[in-house]
């Protein structure tokens, strides 16, 4: 494996499964390492942006050791893959990096190409985009960074249908879907379209590029009005697979959840919907899933769905079947030829970190953390999250009356905690916080809050 501080990181709880899918979780960061890159797993050994996201998410909440992800992000500018989804994880990856570094050369460096990688010349006239798009021509195939000019880019909806190498016969015909009708101008594509934009305004504005950031803020929220025009079907309270489509699935739904799409009238008919299709996705689009549903403060059910023991679309189902880390899908009745060894099916690890105790940087290179914790039903929970400037070790315990956070601060760096909404009153270091008060400004060193109910 790469170098890795085992010592980093650490995390326990009142829920042994949670704790049990941590520390699968863990593993794998550190044994998929050995290449120098974020790999897609043993079988291929091919960096591939979808994975490697995930792969820096997980590897960041861990270590803080970034080097990996940069020659990884540094490889997608000339090596970019095929899929349309794929293609625009380039600019969140690039953005993570910055928020937790806090440098702006790759930034810098990689403007123009990230621009290119939004697609945004596959737009049309109302802001959405098409992997159909007569734009998408050789010319523009080599401009994305392909070698062959003849590449075919083509929209993926998270797994695909079983190929003739995973065997026929066991794998699920349609991936893992969940019967997604995949039209020309569809809802995932675009919401990550969005999704894009929206980072490519921040990542002008750092760089000082005002009319780039303007431009790019006015078409994500273009494109934002029109998804939510044509693709939001108001009679059921959810979205459809895309334009000209009646079904709708998981994916269509968790997406522009995830991405902040949702308008707030109607985050609630969404999540309803979400949560009636249980886990049917597959463990990459499990990211997005779970992240959808903290933002939407549907914690419990998303804690549920990390600790399920139930049925084989589960993580404890991985360890069930004798993994020592996370699988390229569920089980291998899904995928035949699936390898043992995938790190983009560590969601439940930078899912805990980021937002079950919603640790992230709220300014680039961590000079503020936010602490947003979502800890459902635990009844205790201890962490240890590294970042450049240190580490922010956290604890919590609870008994029917009061919550107790205890965090300690590095040097060098600040946080912003933000009260959860179910306390009414409390005290931070002893001093009675203010009525309503939903930020608590947490410096460098030890502080203890205690809320009532």
């Amino acid at each position: 494996h790469h170098k890795f501080n085992d010592e980093a990181s650490a995390f326990s709880s009142s829920n042994k499964i949670l704790d049990s899918i941590w520390e699968l979780c863990k593993h794998t960061i550190k044994a998929t390492s050995f290449t120098g890159f974020y790999v897609d797993g043993d079988r291929e050994r091919i960096p591939y942006e979808a994975d490697a996201y995930i792969n820096q998410l997980s590897h960041y909440s861990v270590d803080s050791l970034y080097t990996m992800a940069r020659r990884t992000n540094s490889y997608f500018i000339e090596n970019p893959t095929w899929p349309t989804e794929w293609l625009l994880h380039t600019v969140p990856m690039f953005y993570t990096d910055y928020m937790y570094t806090g440098d702006i050369e790759p930034l810098k460096q990689h403007y123009k190409n990230l621009k290119l990688k939004t697609l945004i010349e596959l737009e049309r006239a109302d802001g959405l985009i098409s992997s159909s798009s007569p734009n998408l021509n050789a010319a523009y195939i080599q401009k994305l960074g392909f070698k062959k000019a003849d590449t075919k880019i083509k929209d993926i909806i998270d797994w695909p249908p079983a190929q003739k190498d995973t065997g026929w016969k066991l794998a699920t015909p349609e991936g893992e879907r969940d019967g997604y009708e995949i039209v020309p101008v569809n809802t995932v594509v675009n919401a990550f379209y969005y999704y894009n934009l929206k980072l490519m305004a921040e990542i002008a504005t750092v760089l000082d590029k005002k009319e780039d950031a303007a431009f790019f803020k006015k078409k994500a929220k273009n494109v934002k009005t029109t998804m939510n025009t044509k693709f939001f079907n108001s009679d059921r309270g959810y979205y459809t697979d895309g334009e000209g489509s009646t079904h709708s699935s998981l994916h269509a739904n968790m997406m522009p959840l995830a991405f902040g799409i949702v308008p707030k009238e109607h985050v609630k008919t969404v999540t309803e919907f979400i949560k009636t299709r249980g886990m049917a996705c597959s463990v990459y689009g499990a990211q997005y899933l779970l992240e959808g549903l903290y933002l939407s403060n549907e914690a419990q059910y998303a804690l549920d769905l990390i600790t399920d023991t139930k049925g084989d679309r589960t993580w404890w189902n991985m360890i069930e079947v004798g993994a020592t880390m996370t699988l390229e899908a569920w089980d291998v009745k899904y995928k035949p030829n699936a390898d043992w060894n995938h790190a983009w099916g560590t969601a439940p690890l930078n899912i805990t970190t980021r937002y079950m105790w919603g640790i992230k940087p709220k300014t680039a290179g961590f000079k503020i953390a936010e602490i947003q914790p979502q800890l459902a039903n635990l009844k205790f929970s201890n962490i240890k999250v590294p970042t450049m400037n240190g580490v922010i070790k956290a604890s919590f315990k609870k008994d029917k009356k009061t919550h107790q956070y205890i965090i300690e601060i590095p040097e060098n760096m600040s946080a912003e905690f933000k009260v959860p909404l179910i306390n009414l009153k409390g005290r931070h270091n002893g001093k009675k916080i203010k009525p309503k008060q939903q930020i608590i400004i947490l410096k460098s060193g030890n502080h203890t809050i205690d809320l009532k109910q």
